[in-house]
């Protein structure tokens, strides 16, 4: 499913117009900087906790040394920020069945 197929759910499931639907999508999910709820929170260095469906939260991975696997030789990988997301019970209860 890709974003238009969801605002296009959600119209459905909803009665709001197709392009409302786009709006509230893009509101929630656009990743530009400063758009987007989930994506500004997270820059925020804030969790998003959705009850039953999951957490997104940013992560920061330690600086470390690693090993090219084409050469064998040691190299330096810095550190970084990324998105996990960990499924709230309800969502991982339903998939595992």
């Amino acid at each position: 499913m890709n974003k238009k197929e969801l605002a296009a759910k959600l119209a459905k499931k909803t009665g709001l117009s197709q392009v409302k639907a786009m709006e509230c999508v893009n509101a929630i999910f656009d990743a530009n900087p400063g758009h987007g709820i989930i994506a500004v929170e997270l820059d925020a260095g804030r969790k998003v906790v959705i009850p039953g469906f999951g957490t997104f939260a940013a992560k920061r991975r330690a600086a470390r040394v690693g090993t090219n696997p084409a050469s064998g030789s040691k190299i330096s990988i810095p550190a970084k920020s990324y998105v996990h997301f960990k499924p709230g019970k309800t969502l991982r209860e339903r998939i595992e069945d």
